[in-house]
Parts: C-alpha cells; sequence; structure tokens
C-alpha cells in the first residue's frame, strides 16, 4: 500500500464539479407487465434489488448510477448492462474517467448524499445534489497518466472489496448450511409424532399495552431491562442499545415479566421473528410488539420450542392479519401447530443441533467481525487514496 501512496504523493489533483465532466441520465419507466421474473437484464427502480427483468437494456456495463427515490440516494455499479428505470440516474463518463472510479467516489459522498435526500413520503434525490459534488481529478493536464493513477485506485480498493463478498459468502453458505440440518432434525412423517398448538403446550402473553406503558421520557440509563424487537439477534438477547425502565414502572407492567429461557417471538414489525431469554434476562420487561411464550416442560422443552419455531416449515406457517400495519395477535400465535415428540426425542433433537449450532457458530463467529474489519479497511482506504494523501500520510 506504501507504493501507490508514494505514487499519489504530491500528485496534481483538480476538484470539479459532476456535472461538469460527467453526464447524468435519468432512466426510462417500465410498466409492470413488460417486467419479467427471469430475462437477460435487471431492471433497477427504486432499490438496488431489480424489480424484474426485461428483453431490452438501456445502460451499458462498467457504469456507475445511484436511486433517485425510494432508496433514495443508494449507489450502485454494474459489470453487465441493464435496463434503468426513471428512479435511477446513471453516468456516462468522459474517456478520462474510469466508471469504477466514479463509483468508489460516490460511495465517499454516502454520507453527504443521504443528508441531502428529501424525506417526504416517498424519498427523492436531486439530479442537481448529485451533479454538485467535488469529484478530484488526478494529473488533469496528463489524461494518460490520470487514468493509470485512477486504476491503480481501482485496482486497491477493488481487492478489498472482493475479500469482503468472499467472507460475507462463506457466512451465508455456513448458514444455509445449518438451516437445512435443523429443518431435517425437525421434519416428520405423518402420524410419526403427535402436533399439537402452542396453546396447548405453552403459556403466552404480551408486553403491556394499557396508559401504563412507559413513555419515551421515562426511560432511564440503567435498571430493568426493556426489550423490543431490535434487541432480538441471532436467536438471543442482545444488550446493544437496550432501553431501561425504573423497577417501579417494571412492577406496573406485570404482563410482561420474563424468565429465563422463554422464547419470545415478533407479533409486529419483523412478525415471526423468534429468540430465546438467557439467564441473564431473567427478570427482564418487554415491548408491547413482542410475545412470549413459557414451555409447559412437562410437555415441551424450552429449548426445542426455540428451535422448532425457527424451522422453515413453522415460520411460513405464520403470518399477521390487518391492512398495512400487519399484526400476529395471541390468539393465533396460540393456533400455530408444531411437532411434538416425546421429551426424550426432544432432548436427543436439541443436543445433536445445540452441538450443530456450537460447531456452525465456532466456523461464523469471527467471519463477521472479519467482515466488519475488511468493510473499515476498505473505507478507511477509499477515503485516503480518494482525497490523495498527504506527505505526512506516506511518511507515517
Amino acid at each position: 500500500m506504501s507504493n501507490i501512496l508514494e505514487l499519489l504523493q504530491g500528485v496534481e489533483v483538480e476538484l470539479k464539479a459532476l456535472g461538469e465532466v460527467v453526464k447524468t441520465q435519468r432512466g426510462r419507466r417500465l410498466v409492470k407487465s413488460q417486467l419479467e421474473e427471469s430475462g437477460n437484464y435487471a431492471v433497477y427502480q427504486n432499490c438496488m434489488t431489480p424489480l424484474g427483468y426485461y428483453h431490452e437494456s438501456n445502460v451499458k456495463s462498467d457504469t456507475a448510477f445511484i436511486i433517485s427515490a425510494g432508496a433514495a440516494g443508494e449507489i450502485g455499479y454494474s459489470d453487465v448492462d441493464f435496463w434503468a428505470a426513471d428512479d435511477v440516474y446513471f453516468f456516462i463518463t468522459p474517456n478520462e474517467i474510469k466508471s469504477k472510479f466514479l463509483y468508489h467516489f460516490l460511495l465517499t459522498q454516502q454520507t453527504q448524499i443521504s443528508a441531502q435526500v428529501r424525506r417526504a413520503s416517498i424519498p427523492r434525490l436531486s439530479k442537481t445534489v448529485v451533479e454538485k459534488l467535488k469529484i478530484p481529478i488526478p494529473c488533469p493536464e496528463n489524461p494518460q497518466k490520470s487514468l493509470e493513477i485512477q486504476a491503480e485506485i481501482v485496482r486497491i480498493l477493488d481487492n478489498l472489496t472482493e475479500l469482503t463478498a468472499e467472507l460475507t459468502a462463506e457466512l451465508t453458505a455456513r448458514k444455509k448450511q445449518y438451516n437445512y440440518y435443523r429443518d431435517q432434525l425437525l421434519s416428520f412423517e405423518e402420524g410419526e409424532v403427535e402436533w399439537k398448538t402452542l396453546g396447548e403446550v405453552c403459556e403466552i402473553g404480551d408486553g403491556n399495552h394499557s396508559s401504563k406503558y412507559p413513555r419515551s421520557d421515562e426511560m432511564v440509563d440503567q435498571g430493568v431491562p426493556f426489550i423490543r424487537g431490535t434487541n432480538m439477534v441471532n436467536g438471543t438477547i442482545s444488550g446493544q442499545d437496550m432501553k431501561f425502565i425504573t423497577p417501579e414502572k417494571h412492577q406496573e407492567l406485570r404482563k410482561g415479566h420474563l424468565k429465563a429461557y422463554d422464547v419470545l417471538i415478533a407479533n409486529r414489525g419483523e412478525i415471526g421473528k423468534i429468540a430465546q431469554v438467557p439467564k441473564h434476562f431473567a427478570g427482564s420487561n418487554l415491548n408491547s410488539q413482542l410475545a412470549w411464550l413459557r414451555a409447559d416442560q412437562e410437555i415441551i422443552l424450552p429449548r426445542y420450542l426455540f428451535y422448532v419455531l425457527n424451522a422453515t416449515h413453522v415460520q411460513s406457517s405464520i403470518s399477521g392479519e390487518g391492512g398495512a400495519l400487519q399484526q400476529l395477535t395471541i390468539k393465533n400465535i396460540k393456533l400455530i401447530r408444531i411437532p411434538i415428540p416425546l421429551l426424550s426425542e426432544q432432548t436427543r433433537i436439541v443436543a445433536i443441533i445445540d452441538k450443530f449450532d456450537a460447531l456452525t457458530n465456532s466456523l461464523t463467529e469471527g467471519l463477521p467481525r472479519e467482515i466488519a474489519l475488511r468493510q473499515q479497511q476498505y473505507e478507511y482506504y477509499r477515503d485516503l487514496l480518494l482525497s490523495f494523501p498527504k506527505p505526512e500520510q506516506v511518511s507515517a
């Protein structure tokens, strides 16, 4: 890395408004009936997930683009031809500027771009905001040298992002493998086990909905944890960004008192999301968007309950009701049916999944941290290279 920093030391750089050097074009809308489920060309509309596919393209490969409505401000790059709809700005670069260089530069401006998004019913980003961004052009008087420097910066940054992508793919594969074996252990032939509703095997309740529900100004810095859906992380409870209530308020909200190994299920928001309460969060409380399930341990083990509720075939049976704000009612939670083998068989299944869970976590627990470190490394060098290092940075 020091070689590129030395290469960039003292390089003349000119800042130019993006609109002066790059042509910004808006895509063209396709109606829903024109879209296909699969095809030659992805169609980008209001986010980075393709809206569908189309038999034609209107943007060439090696092009940077930005979403202008919906997920306004998200930045993308495509190395294949695609179709840009009317909520997408795409950039036609002159010969003197590499598209991938432009893409990495735009990522350095992500915070500034997001701050300029108009937050109305549909978030929107003005073309003018983008065109006013100042892009650094190295060696503006020597186009060939400029392209060489841009290419080297792109090569370094692409190598860093490829490492992150490889680690992310490995993490995804491990999770997929774990889910497969868990589902296999929790699938039973017809008549092999008895099926019961959750209302038959659990005590079920939720957080308080009354006028006693804590206001934001009643939250305290220390006290009784007040668990929300955002605290349900990887099947357990995370203390990060935890809210707290006073012991007095906790006593007022008796419906939401939790015990160790209770299983939580989200009944609003991410409906069906599952977590188990670890021992050190016993005695906590929970908000009104979560429900708790307390296993009748003469029928079902708490850990088996946690695993079976995460099984794909059970998750597919969980759905909310209502309008825009879907809700999973306590009544409907009680009606969810799950397989109940003998306690001895539950014990065997839990032991196997626990071992596989431990093995999977031992293989993957380092991956999220490594991915985060790689992303930080990419952002550090991206910001350094695209601001062009000062002499003290090179010598450091």
